[in-house]
């Protein structure tokens, strides 16, 4: 493996992509890249919520560059250096364009669990890149935490 794109979104299993992610490269010597991808628009229901919506571009925050910077952080620990990009516009797309261009032969990507059947062990956006490239892709999930393990 010569390149390794890690895909993160700051959730428990965005960070297990990073950290799993950057094991690999260490392991493998290979070039990493890191993205993070924010909508190009924000859309927000009109007063009355029936069928019209507001965009509007949607601005960059400190909060969007956090899984970028958190990644950041843990590959600076380890040692690992990476090329990091904040993306714009529909995460899957995104995703899979970036791999390609990049012509990486491996993506890494969280999954969060939320949704149907099917993305309760996947998640939407892990299945679509499943869907959408034809690279090998490396889905991570989140360590779960025993209930009792958790402070209240």
């Amino acid at each position: 493996m010569k390149r390794i794109l890690i895909a993160t979104d700051g959730s428990a299993g965005g960070h297990e992509a990073v950290e799993l992610g950057l094991d690999l490269a260490s392991e493998h010597d290979s070039k990493v890249f890191v993205v993070h991808v924010v909508p190009t628009v924000d859309v927000a229901p009109l007063s009355g919520g029936f069928g019209m919506a507001a965009g509007s571009l949607h601005e960059i925050t400190d909060y969007d560059r956090a899984p970028i910077e958190d990644a950041l952080v843990s590959a600076d620990e380890r040692g690992v250096p990476v090329t990091a990009e904040l993306l714009r516009g529909n995460t899957v797309e995104q995703i899979v364009d970036f791999a390609d261009s990049h012509d990486v032969d491996l993506i890494v990507i969280g999954s969060r669990g939320h949704g149907a059947i099917v993305s309760a062990v996947l998640g939407s956006v892990s299945l679509g890149v499943l869907r959408e490239t034809r690279r090998p892709v490396l889905v991570v999930r989140a360590a779960s935490v025993p209930a009792a393990a958790v402070s209240v």
